[in-house]
This record gives structure tokens, C-alpha cells and sequence, in this order.
């Protein structure tokens, strides 16, 4: 059995993008990538328009819990993504050498306007990270 790559992604809350990010890795990635997603100030819990548009798209993350970005310092990471710039410009400093990675999406939570206006804001990063995020971590497959 081949080890996974590990994977971290790091956003502000962790509730929306980064929560997003592993769950779509997790799911087109699995046999062959780990990820956890933390946040260097994390929201009391996953933004639920995320898990909403995620479950349309066949990923469930309605179980996942933001975390802090301490709680996975100490571990070994293949690698380090961060995915909003605040995140990017705090990032702490690991302990091991670790490849690091942005890519910067916006924040869905700061959508306006009516439920449906906000859903379709929120649909748009969840494929924008899945165009634009997975084939930078595939690439990096061993």
C-alpha cells in the first residue's frame, strides 16, 4: 500500500474555503492525498451554505469542525496550502520544512443579498477550488 501525502489547508475561519478545499481533495484525491484543513482564527462551526453547495456537488462535510492552525504544527506535511491572503500573510512557521502553496480564493462568507444570490456566490469558489486547486496538488503526486 503506497503511504498518502499529506496535506494541509489553511485559511482565516475554516469554515467555508478551506473546508471546501479538503473536502473536495479528499474526494478526488483520497487514494492518494491525507488533508486536514485548519485556520489561523477559526469560525464556531462550518459555514452551512458550504456544506449545502458541497452536498449538491456530492462531497458531504455537514461532520467537519473549524480547528486551529496549533493543533497541526507539530506534525509532517507534504504540504502547505493556504487559500485566503489573510491566511497567507499569518501563516505560521512549522517546525519542519514543508512546501507551501497559495492559492487565494474570495470568501464566500461575505456574500450579500438573498439566499439564492448567496448560494450561487458560494457554488462558484466550491468549483473554483476544484478547477483551480486540485490539479496544483495532483501535480505534486508522487
Amino acid at each position: 500500500m503506497v503511504q498518502k501525502q499529506r496535506v494541509l489547508i489553511l485559511c482565516t475561519g475554516n469554515s467555508c474555503r478551506s473546508q471546501m478545499a479538503e473536502g473536495w481533495i479528499d474526494h478526488e484525491l483520497g487514494e492518494t492525498w491525507e488533508a486536514r484543513s485548519a485556520g489561523t482564527n477559526p469560525a464556531g462551526n462550518v459555514h452551512p451554505l458550504a456544506v449545502t453547495v458541497m452536498a449538491e456537488a456530492g462531497v458531504d462535510i455537514s461532520g467537519c469542525v473549524p480547528e486551529h492552525v496549533d493543533t497541526y504544527l507539530a506534525q509532517a506535511w507534504d504540504l502547505v496550502i493556504t487559500v485566503c491572503d489573510s491566511a497567507h500573510e499569518t501563516c505560521p512557521v512549522f517546525p519542519s520544512p514543508v512546501e507551501t502553496l497559495h492559492v487565494s480564493f474570495p470568501d464566500p462568507a461575505d456574500a450579500e443579498g438573498t439566499r439564492e444570490e448567496q448560494i450561487e456566490i458560494f457554488r462558484a469558489v466550491r468549483d473554483a477550488i476544484r478547477q483551480r486547486l486540485l490539479p496544483k496538488i495532483e501535480r505534486r503526486t508522487r
